[in-house]
């Protein structure tokens, strides 16, 4: 659903949470769309169906410790990819006058900088947060909903016995 807008372009409603019938709840992600897949199979209208996660949580899984080493390590790669694709860049725009050398010497440029940002960094903030870690968000359960005009179809379709292809 859209609505008009003073500008001419279309905006979109709040989202909202699917309603509908729960075919069922399923403790991972990969159960869920495994279900999803099964129906998808059976040439089941997908479209009508939703899978929510219940319960989110946020994961923090520590990863090591950074030092200014790994600082100086991670800032150099991230420098370095950098140099490398504004030398590309520079090699796209201006094939005569760049060579491959501008390319290698703006990679190591965007090294020597990328090193340097990646230390004053961790040495800013070395006493507030001196370990790495990833984060992710966890749902404890998920559910399939589908819409209740066609709850009955997908039933059945789950009711049969699985067909391994």
């Amino acid at each position: 659903m859209t609505n008009p807008s003073p500008l001419g372009r279309r905006t979109r409603a709040v989202p909202t949470v699917p309603r509908g019938d729960v075919l069922g709840t399923y403790e991972s992600y990969p159960e869920a769309q495994a279900v999803v897949e099964r129906l998808s199979h059976a040439d089941f209208p997908i479209k009508q169906l939703a899978i929510i996660g219940n319960d989110l949580t946020t994961v923090e899984r520590v990863t090591g410790r950074l030092s200014y080493g790994r600082a100086a390590l991670a800032g150099a790669v991230t420098g370095l990819w950098l140099g490398v694709f504004f030398g590309l860049v520079m090699l796209v725009f201006s094939p005569t006058t760049v060579t491959i050398t501008t390319v290698v010497a703006a990679a190591l440029i965007g090294a020597g900088f990328g090193m340097l940002y990646g230390i004053a960094s961790f040495a800013v903030s070395r006493r507030r947060r001196d370990f790495t870690s990833t984060h992710q968000v966890l749902a404890t359960s998920y559910q399939i909903v589908v819409d209740p005009s066609v709850s009955s179809r997908a039933h059945e379709i789950l009711a049969r016995p699985d067909q391994q292809r």
